[in-house]
């Protein structure tokens, strides 16, 4: 942004100067200030936080906290877009130039191999699944599990069944709704041990803890194929960490301890607690946006929350954003409004 207020003060509307800041949040309190409290700050101008009164440009009047957030998201997205473009682009320069070298020699440059394209993917998992002889460990994130998804993968998994071969899934709890991979699991039997989590890592799939494939973009059409020991074995200690605090897909999941809230709107929570938008949270969590912005709905209800500020009071009163232990909500005040003994 051009203008002698960014020159001098060299931030975002993310991270204003102190002297922004106050000025700024005075506007916010009293709906504007003076036209000379910016005189210091002409950065509050240039980044478009304070503009003129139509009705008396000897004030200024705020920009809302709401649309400036906006601003900055759309700003943060169109950044991480950009970033992802500039992965794809490098992968591709990457596979461009280790093919003028033919070849690439044993050691290192086999290590890590990329793999573009679902054909070229399934190629190198099928070749995989035709060496292993003892173990498959799986972290599968999203929601339930699409049908022709594990119609893919049934193919593979009967064949190291027959095979002796162990395999370990991760799942997030939102899978467990899905009857088609209920199904999956009692026709593969003790073959295959399953537990969820409330979140996992990108999808994983290791071979004998010799051989990992990772996704290298967002819609999985680009793999990564790693052999190198060092980063093989940090995979499965991270895998390994993961199964050890997940829960078994016989097993239900446990208590809130807390009336009128559920699991999974106990995980929303948690993750509201720590900042994240309703979008973030749908996808960490596999569920959609919109099923996410009922849960908050449903939450804000249960812990009487009239805004998303107070809910964000509230989570932390009653311990939502932390280790749960037993809480009476009636007894629960908040801010302004007292115990909400007797509604």
């Amino acid at each position: 942004m051009a203008g002698t207020g960014t020159e001098e003060h060299p931030h975002g509307a993310d991270r204003l100067c102190e002297a922004g800041d106050r000025v700024y949040s005075r506007a916010v309190r009293r709906g504007r200030v003076p036209r000379r409290d910016a005189d210091q700050v002409p950065c509050l101008l240039d980044l478009a936080l304070l503009h003129p009164d139509p009705d008396d440009m000897d004030w200024l009047v705020p920009t809302s906290p709401q649309e400036v957030m906006t601003r900055l998201l759309r700003g943060l997205y169109e950044d991480v877009s950009a970033s992802q473009r500039r992965v794809g682009t490098a992968v591709a320069a990457y596979e461009w130039y280790a093919g003028l070298g033919g070849s690439a020699p044993s050691g290192e440059g086999s290590a890590i191999r990329v793999l573009e394209g679902l054909s070229r993917i399934q190629a190198a998992m099928d070749e995989a699944t035709e060496a292993c002889t003892r173990e498959v460990l799986t972290v599968q994130p999203g929601g339930i599990r699409r049908e022709d998804e594990l119609a893919e993968g049934l193919h593979r998994a009967l064949t190291l069944r027959g095979r002796g071969v162990h395999m370990r899934d991760l799942y997030t709890h939102v899978a467990r709704h899905g009857q088609g991979l209920l199904n999956y699991l009692e026709l593969m039997g003790e073959a295959v041990e399953a537990r969820s989590l409330d979140e996992v890592i990108d999808r994983l799939i290791l071979f004998d803890r010799t051989v990992a494939f990772i996704p290298a973009n967002t819609d999985r059409t680009v793999a990564l194929e790693l052999r190198h020991p060092a980063l093989v074995g940090y995979l499965v200690t991270v895998f390994e960490r993961l199964w050890r605090l997940a829960i078994p897909l016989t097993a239900p999941l446990p208590d809130t301890r807390i009336e009128g809230i559920s699991h999974r709107e106990q995980s929303i929570a948690a993750l509201l607690a720590e900042g994240h938008q309703d979008a973030v949270i749908a996808e960490r969590l596999g569920i959609s946006v919109r099923t996410c912005r009922a849960h908050i709905a449903r939450l804000s209800e249960t812990l009487g929350a009239a805004s998303r500020t107070q809910l964000g009071v509230r989570i932390a009163q009653v311990g939502l954003d932390g280790p749960q232990e037993p809480v009476d909500l009636t007894q629960v005040t908040v801010p302004g409004q007292g115990s909400r003994t007797g509604r």
